[in-house]
């Protein structure tokens, strides 16, 4: 055999090897490691390498033959672009739906809800329960008054602005920007001609969300939220202290069940069955309803209110008649 043959053989062989390769290389990208559905969970850190990327692939069973998983990244350009954070993956994703998501940076989510009138304390627990910030790093932040400028507030922390509602929230965030698409949900929620009624009513902005967050923790009812607030706004310019339950308690560390007649004594500064005023700074962070009535108040001359232990109030004018209501819903219930 001359020697062209040979070479015309070993080029052929070549090409035959070099299709097949193609072919298995083509089949193995779009093939899952596992055809036995199972979600994983990895973190890729920041900074680190692809060939440590891959190794956790591999090591978790979500590749097979990481150095083809290394040529398709390659092939991709795609080594240096993965995103750092935490992955939730199927087992039965292919080697190229893996890179993409890791490309694209499809970390694991969260959907958190921040509840109506819940405090900074609380939605900070409710965070560190996910691992998605730091607690000191968070309360820092939540008082850090050039932070507070830079999102709007005039307030001395967060709280009151952390809007209620259902966020989606990765561990890559951190907590500089929860906090930010948090209030930012606040700042959605004011009209204009919701600010257009401040001078009518002489309130600052803040002192508005202050009164607010006392609404909606006195009451979870849409409907008495102006009645509530009617109450406030006429003691205000009464000069009445605002007697409300909450604040007395909003100092208290770890305070959970009934408030009692020792915690309406207490020395505390948001306490206004002490102080002659609203509470110097939020007690949560209210909804819109309650922020509506906070600068609607209803057209009553309500001056009183007192549970009916059903979730529910009863308005008085008068205190004899306030007097009346707590005999009848308090103290034929033993509640006093």
């Amino acid at each position: 055999m001359n020697f062209n043959k040979l070479k015309k053989r070993a080029f052929l062989a070549l090409i035959s090897f070099a299709v097949l390769f193609l072919l298995y290389f083509l089949v193995y990208i779009f093939s899952p490691a596992n055809k036995v559905d199972a979600l994983v969970t990895i973190e890729i850190q920041k900074g680190i390498g692809f060939r440590q990327v891959n190794s956790i692939l591999a090591e978790a069973g979500l590749v097979r033959h990481p150095f083809l998983f290394h040529l398709l990244a390659l092939g991709n350009r795609a080594t240096g672009r993965i995103k750092a954070g935490e992955y939730e993956l199927s087992r039965t994703l292919s080697p190229w739906e893996i890179l993409r998501k890791l490309v694209r940076g499809e970390v694991r989510a969260f959907m958190i809800t921040v509840l109506e009138d819940s405090t900074v304390r609380d939605v900070l627990e409710r965070l560190v329960s996910y691992r998605l910030v730091d607690p000191g790093e968070f309360m820092r932040l939540a008082y850090d008054q050039e932070f507070l400028r830079l999102l709007g507030i005039e307030g001395s922390s967060v709280e009151g602005y952390l809007f209620p509602d259902t966020y989606k929230l990765d561990r890559t965030m951190g907590s500089e920007r929860i906090i930010r698409s948090m209030v930012g949900e606040f700042w959605k929620s004011i009209t204009p001609e919701m600010r257009s009624q401040l001078p009518r009513l002489g309130f600052s902005f803040t002192e508005i969300v202050i009164l607010a967050s006392m609404i909606g923790k006195e009451t979870g009812y849409a409907m008495e939220k102006p009645y509530v607030s009617a109450v406030f706004h006429n003691r205000l310019k009464k000069g009445m202290k605002l007697q409300s339950d909450p604040t007395a308690v909003y100092n208290l560390e770890n305070f959970s069940g009934k408030i009692r007649r020792r915690h309406l004594k207490s020395e505390t500064p948001h306490n206004t069955y002490r102080i002659n005023a609203l509470p110097p700074t939020p007690i949560g962070n209210p909804g819109v309803d309650s922020i509506k009535a906070a600068i609607y108040p209803a057209q009553v001359n309500y001056l009183y209110f007192v549970s009916k232990n059903d979730g529910s109030h009863n308005f008085s004018e008068t205190f004899q008649d306030h007097r009346q209501s707590i005999i009848k819903y308090q103290v034929n219930k033993g509640k006093y």
